[in-house]
């Protein structure tokens, strides 16, 4: 294996991939929560199929969409690797463990959480980016455009399904908790300086990020928009 191949497979090449893949990540989630705040205009769904059109129909996002589910599933591997590795490193717990006394549970949680994170993206990608990628949407606005808003009102008709929206973004708000912060540090671009800069913003975009997915199952479910 190549020197280069070796440091990707260290304990600190694996973070150094965790790291990047989960700023991509990042930026991925404000670009996306930017789209889809587009059904709060409370038009009819009419600029948010336009933001929907634009990213399907736009060459630069449907690579950069190739290009965010490598690293998504890199991201989902080394961490299964890291989890492992650690494991293996401390196989008998302590006798006494005071988890909270050095971090915070969902810091310790990552796994877990990552995990409820897969199972809403898998049944996010059925409800949504299949059909308007692959299957087609059969009826169309206003303007034209394919009505994935309206494929959204039938889905978040089901109680069950916003409750489940609701509940994985709060786990996505604990796992950015400890993600953003982390990925910074990984990279090498935190400093006494700015470290609390980066841990507000970090705790605001999660809380923010979070909150704005959340509301909109909950919006279209209790028709606060049309």
């Amino acid at each position: 294996m190549s020197g280069f191949g070796n440091a990707l497979s260290s304990s600190i090449g694996k973070k150094f991939i965790m790291g990047i893949t989960g700023l991509f990540l990042i930026l991925f989630l404000i670009v996306h929560a930017g789209i889809n705040s587009l059904i709060f205009l409370d038009d009819n769904g009419l600029k948010f199929n336009i933001g929907a059109h634009f990213m399907a129909t736009n060459w630069i996002i449907r690579a950069g969409e190739y290009i965010l589910f490598v690293g998504l599933l890199v991201h989902i591997f080394q961490a299964l690797r890291l989890t492992i590795q650690n494991r293996k490193a401390r196989p008998e717990r302590y006798a006494v463990n005071n988890g909270n006394a050095n971090s915070k549970w969902y810091s310790r949680s990552m796994g877990l959480l990552g995990t409820l994170l897969l199972i809403f993206l898998v049944i996010h990608l059925k409800d949504f980016w299949v059909v308007s990628r692959f299957t087609g949407i059969p009826t169309v606005d206003a303007n034209g455009h394919e009505d994935l808003y309206a494929v959204m009102r039938e889905k978040f008709q089901d109680p069950v399904r916003v409750a489940a929206y609701v509940l994985l973004m709060i786990s996505l708000c604990y796992h950015l908790l400890h993600g953003f912060a982390s990925a910074f540090q990984t990279m090498g671009w935190n400093h006494s300086k700015y470290n609390g800069i980066i841990k507000s913003v970090g705790v605001w975009y999660a809380i923010i990020i979070s909150i704005v997915f959340a509301l909109m199952p909950i919006a279209v479910y209790t028709h606060l928009i049309d």
